[in-house]
């Protein structure tokens, strides 16, 4: 029996989606990077508008759009104060120009907030985007700089440091503490275009499936029940529930990359 039958068996999963795919997935990023240089140009574009500009079927560049959590800009009509900034940053968008081609080598990180019992409980995670697993993992009931710092504490833990970690550039990353271990740890920082938020569209994809599994938080009767519950979705996200882009659950998919299949 061939190792890909055995490994086959032992996940569950057909044999034929342990073949290789990096071809496949290098053309979706491909994709993936050419309608962001539309959005950025045309950010109120939606699938039907990019494929008329790219000259591509409107199909597949709507699968690519899901695929990577893809979004036209939808201006909400409020009134918004402005915001002084005393200091420019100017960190490039590597997701354009970098292709996870291995684990741990680039890392997207974002936070997200749920409605418990009258208050907020922020949810920080950090994805690998060669994987899509969750490496990093922090709850709180505020969204400080030490939201972001744990998160990718937890995630450093157990996991090899990666070469890239891309944000967006909320406050909480741009934080002097965050950058100075990014940069002791000579992790290169990537982040979104102000103003593009589907640059870091994966972790919104993440956090979206993620609050369908997790369902109501209220129903839950104290915070260690929601507490439990999250890192229960996520493990289950983790270990069980098929990606789309992968065909089988993230650590699955690490199962065939470090047997070479």
């Amino acid at each position: 029996m061939s190792s890909k039958t055995l490994l086959a068996k032992e996940l569950g999963v057909c044999r034929s989606t342990l073949y290789y795919k990096s071809e496949k997935r290098r053309k979706n990023w491909k994709t993936k990077c050419l309608i962001e240089e539309v959005l950025r140009i045309h950010p109120s574009y939606g699938s039907r508008r990019i494929a008329l500009h790219l000259k591509r079927n409107r199909k597949g560049i709507k699968r690519v759009m899901n695929l990577f959590g893809l979004k036209p800009y939808r201006r909400r009509w409020r009134k918004y104060r402005k915001i002084k900034i005393k200091e420019q940053e100017n960190y490039q968008n590597l997701l354009l120009t970098t292709y996870p081609a291995y684990p741990n080598r680039i890392w997207v990180g974002d936070f997200t907030y749920l409605r418990f019992k009258g208050k907020f409980i922020y949810v920080s995670t950090i994805l690998d985007l060669y994987s899509r697993r969750i490496v990093g993992l922090e709850i709180l009931t505020k969204h400080t700089t030490e939201l972001t710092k744990n998160t990718l504490f937890s995630a450093l833990l157990t996991n090899q440091k990666p070469e890239i970690f891309h944000s967006d550039n909320g406050s909480e990353y741009k934080a002097l503490d965050f950058k100075l271990i990014s940069q002791n740890l000579n992790i290169q920082i990537s982040r979104s275009k102000k103003g593009c938020p589907w640059e870091n569209g994966y972790q919104e994809s993440f956090y979206s499936n993620f609050k369908i599994d997790l369902a109501d938080p209220n129903r839950f009767e104290t915070l260690g029940e929601l507490v439990f519950e999250i890192y229960k979705t996520i493990y289950n996200y983790n270990h069980t529930r098929i990606h789309t882009s992968l065909g089988m659950s993230p650590v699955e998919y690490l199962k065939t990359h470090r047997l070479g299949v």
